[in-house]
């Protein structure tokens, strides 16, 4: 296999110096504790009733598409890390295959997927603290989601890891209860739905509604690519970064469809109920464990939900944070979200601003009825522009600028990856297609403004 040279000294994919240099602290365990956490083991709990009445039951199926659409994102990220190892991520990677103007773009447009995902997290998280304690505000147990995380957060990344290690297990010993029950559940005939309607459907297969729920699945997989955003603080070679972004997908595709097909049998509403009175699907999961698994388990979920979510959040903020540190230290962003606190290591001034806007959004929506709906009608937009100049930086670094005999890696994969980028992105709603739109557009502003800004004193 041919090696594909270094980066140069003094190429767009050089690390500036040591005031903005973060410190090596993390290991292949810790990696994958920060993906998993982001993604989260019970990620479908949120969007399960949105995904079965959009598939007309076949949600088992949309989780396996879903898993096998990201796999080809996963595969150009493990490619990017290795001639990139750097916190900017896709930003970083595009800047390198593309140029400049892409690199900011492909930023920009991730910067919508980091900064809103955290707070679909925290309002998730709101939602399931409330229905345990209903005597306090949605948007009160958001906020304080919100604090705590940006708490540990800000005291290091090596602290925010451990204490995520621990939630991480209490989520999926959760999960394996989950799957436990309902495996014996399902063995004394509890279930309501036939047994291969979570894969064929109920009333009929539709490529067309599977596709259009895999463009709301997605948003259960975002995240794993965050891992990336720590490679610089990886202690082992930039490689390893990529084996942990594929694990974690694979991991998290498995116990997708397992949650997925459990829940889709056992469910006692059918998915054409659900998409006659929408004001259910978002209890659908929640609901299905009550009626078919009983109250305690579905107290056990619901916690799990509101902690997990928290941290999921805490993920998603450390990964926003980071990507801001990153075009901050290549003058794209103000030059003070480039420094990095000598005592914790972390970029204390772009933590702070991320933590700020999701605390915004989060509250904003934990506030109104329609507010979560609007929140995650957006998020997968930016992510998924931004991943499509993932797939063409792998063409543009290693075909174009390095000529890479192996087609296959670097031409085909790539190539297919982005096919299944624009397909899931022409199935997104409306309104996120506009919202994206608006959001490329601006992007587009600044990068103009900031050209004629830099013009003057080039010449």
């Amino acid at each position: 296999m041919e090696a594909v040279p270094p980066p140069a000294p003094g190429s767009p994919v050089e690390v500036a110096d040591d005031l903005s240099t973060l410190r090596r602290s993390l290991g292949f365990r810790e990696l994958v504790v920060f993906g998993m956490l982001f993604i989260a083991p019970m990620a479908p709990v949120g969007i399960f009733g949105v995904l079965d009445a959009k598939s007309h039951g076949a949600v088992a199926t949309v989780y396996i598409v879903a898993t096998v659409a990201m796999a080809f994102t996963a595969f150009s990220y493990a490619q990017m890390l290795r001639v990139v190892p750097q916190a900017g991520s896709v930003y970083a990677y595009a800047r390198a295959g593309l140029g400049e103007g892409p690199g900011f773009i492909a930023g920009w447009m991730a910067m919508l997927d980091y900064l809103l995902i955290p707070a679909v997290a925290y309002v998730f998280s709101g939602i399931a603290l409330h229905s345990l304690v209903p005597g306090v505000g949605q948007w009160v147990w958001t906020a304080i989601a919100v604090v705590v995380t940006t708490g540990l957060n800000l005291a290091g990344v090596r602290l925010a890891a451990q204490v995520g290690l621990l939630v991480l297990a209490f989520e999926l010993l959760v999960l394996v209860i989950f799957i436990a029950v309902a495996v014996e559940a399902l063995a004394t005939g509890t279930g309501h739905q036939p047994l291969l309607s979570p894969f064929t459907g109920i009333g009929g297969f539709s490529l067309a509604a599977v596709m259009s729920a895999v463009s709301v699945a997605v948003l259960s997989f975002l995240g794993f690519d965050a891992i990336a955003s720590f490679a610089e603080e990886h202690e082992g070679p930039s490689a390893r970064v990529g084996k942990a972004v594929l694990f974690c997908l694979a991991l998290a595709g498995v116990l997708f469809v397992a949650q997925s097909y459990l829940a889709g049998v056992l469910a006692p509403d059918s998915p054409q109920y659900l998409a006659a009175h929408p004001e259910a699907q978002g209890s659908a999961f929640y609901d299905t464990v009550e009626s078919a698994l009983g109250h305690w388990l579905h107290v056990l979920v619901a916690v799990s939900k509101a902690i997990g979510a928290a941290f999921a959040a805490l993920a998603g903020q450390a990964a926003a944070g980071r990507l801001i540190f990153a075009m901050a230290r290549d003058g794209r962003l103000p030059r003070p979200l480039s420094r990095v606190d000598a005592r914790t290591g972390v970029p204390r001034g772009a933590l702070l601003v991320a933590a700020t806007i999701t605390l915004i959004a989060a509250v904003w929506s934990a506030s109104r009825s329609d507010g979560l709906d609007q929140l995650t009608s957006v998020v997968n937009f930016g992510a998924l522009t931004a991943f499509l100049l993932l797939h063409a930086s792998v063409v543009g670094w290693y075909r174009f600028r390095h000529g890479s005999p192996l087609w296959f890696q670097h031409q085909v994969v790539p190539v297919l990856g982005g096919v299944v980028i624009v397909w899931v992105l022409i199935a997104a709603t409306h309104t996120a297609q506009i919202v994206g739109a608006v959001w490329l557009a601006s992007g587009l502003t600044v990068l103009f403004l900031q050209g004629r800004l830099r013009r003057p004193a080039a010449s």
